[in-house]
């Protein structure tokens, strides 16, 4: 179990002496997020509270205004939520957005917190392949999404702060969780094991093992290891957030061992894109 509840308040007060020290021209400043700038980014983690709150503690739940049918259904779906809140939030100025931020980042720090870390989520982490996960599992989940959200903003303003073992480990650890998704398509006899590291010490390392039917996280390797992968953190956060290119970080990662089984591991997208 990855245990992140206790971080939601400390990351959330980050996030707000980040925002409280912007400058006027720094909220419009573009991110890795595609078209969005620094506080179409904020908007989209005050969303994330407001929605987290509203469908989870409150029970509110509307209907999705199309038919969801599979995967790629339901990502559509969220795009155009997500584009549709992030298109009325530009009217908030951004005292307002922080004010708001700061709100329900408390409320939802305080609702996650009285959940049944082991009990079944009100959503499964679908882009691990899951069709039903742990509360703990989810509640990870939601802390990539604020971390790798607020580390967009830092970067685009150039303020450091989350790089940091305390918090990057938790994001990272939680990430690797999709790897055996990842190699779901990818053939190899019982026993291969496949090394991912992402470390430079703020994180770690992850071993994925094919067993009789499909490949399993594991902790440490039944025999040999097959075939690394080294991800530099700066590197990973981008990549498996879809801020970078699997294409755009092969020279920037290091393979040993069947270097073509190391590289499906750059194939792991921990968003649902």
């Amino acid at each position: 179990m990855i245990q992140t509840t206790h971080l939601f308040p400390v990351l959330d007060e980050k996030l707000i002496e980040l925002l409280a020290s912007l400058e006027p021209e720094e909220w419009n400043r573009p991110t890795l997020a595609r078209l969005w700038t620094v506080k179409d980014v904020a908007a989209h983690l005050l969303d994330g509270n407001v929605r987290g709150l509203s469908l989870a503690r409150d029970g509110h739940r509307l209907a999705p205004d199309r038919e969801i049918h599979s995967y790629p259904d339901l990502v559509g779906y969220l795009n155009q939520l997500n584009a549709d809140w992030t298109r009325a939030t530009r009217r908030l100025s951004p005292r307002v957005l922080t004010g708001l931020l700061q709100t329900t980042g408390r409320e939802y720090a305080d609702y996650l917190a009285t959940l049944d870390p082991h009990a079944d989520a009100i959503f499964p982490v679908a882009w691990a392949g899951e069709s039903t996960s742990p509360n703990w599992f989810h509640v990870a989940r939601e802390y990539t999404e604020k971390w790798h959200h607020q580390q967009q903003i830092r970067e685009a303003v150039g303020r450091e702060g989350i790089m940091t073992r305390e918090f990057f480990y938790p994001f990272i650890a939680t990430l690797m969780r999709g790897l055996p998704h990842a190699y779901r398509h990818t053939t190899a006899p019982a026993g291969t094991a496949v090394r991912v590291v992402v470390d430079e010490g703020i994180g770690g390392a992850w071993c994925v093992v094919r067993g009789e039917e499909r490949w399993q996280l594991a902790g440490t390797p039944p025999g040999a290891v097959h075939a690394t992968l080294v991800v530099p953190p700066g590197i990973a956060w981008r990549l498996y957030t879809k801020g970078m290119t699997p294409e755009a970080a092969l020279s920037r990662v290091h393979a040993e061992g069947d270097e073509a089984l190391a590289r499906v591991a750059l194939s792991l997208v921990a968003v649902m894109a």
